[in-house]
C-alpha cells in the first residue's frame, strides 16, 4: 500500500514540470521589444481592466502585444498602432483616456463627488453647532427646570 502511494506521488512529482507553460518568447531586437513595452504600457488590457497589456498575462494581452510587435516590424509608428487600436476597441482601450466630452464625468466626477461629501458634512456640522450655542427661550428654559425638578424628586 505505502510503495504505490510513494509510486503515486513519484510519477505526480515527475510530471508536474510537464505541464508547465513554455517561456514567452521575446524578440531577437531589443529596441523592437522596448517600443513594445512602451506602447503596451499605454494600452488596457481588455479582460483585467485595471492592467496594461504589459503587466497582465491574460490570453487577450498577449495577443495584443505579439499584434503590436508585428505591427511594429511591418514598420507602423507608435501613434499608428495607438490609433489602430482605438479604430478596433474604443477609448476605453487607452490607459489613460483623453479628456473629451464622454469622458468628463470619468475624469471629474471622482472629485465632484468628494467635494459635494465635504460640503454636506461641514454645512451639517455647522448647523449642528449653531443650533447647540444658541440660547434658550423662556419656554425651553421653564420646561427644562421643570424637567430637572421631576427628576430631583424621583431620588
Amino acid at each position: 500500500m505505502k510503495s504505490k502511494l510513494l509510486t503515486a506521488l513519484l510519477l505526480l512529482a515527475v510530471a508536474l514540470p510537464a505541464s508547465a507553460g513554455e517561456a514567452a518568447p521575446t524578440a531577437a531586437d531589443v529596441a523592437l521589444e522596448k517600443r513594445v513595452m512602451a506602447i503596451s504600457e499605454e494600452l488596457r488590457c481588455l479582460v483585467c481592466q485595471n492592467q496594461t497589456i504589459a503587466d497582465s498575462n491574460a490570453g487577450l494581452a498577449v495577443d495584443l502585444r505579439n499584434e503590436v510587435r508585428e505591427k511594429l516590424a511591418a514598420g507602423m509608428s507608435e501613434r499608428e498602432i495607438i490609433d489602430f487600436m482605438v479604430a478596433r476597441y474604443g477609448d476605453f482601450v487607452l490607459y489613460r483616456p483623453p479628456v473629451k466630452i464622454t469622458t468628463v464625468l470619468l475624469w471629474f466626477g471622482p472629485a465632484l463627488l468628494l467635494a459635494l461629501g465635504l460640503w454636506l458634512f461641514l454645512r451639517t456640522v455647522l448647523r449642528r453647532r449653531a443650533s447647540a450655542m444658541a440660547p434658550l427661550s423662556s419656554t425651553e428654559h421653564a420646561r427644562a427646570a421643570a424637567l430637572l425638578k421631576n427628576t430631583e424628586g424621583d431620588r
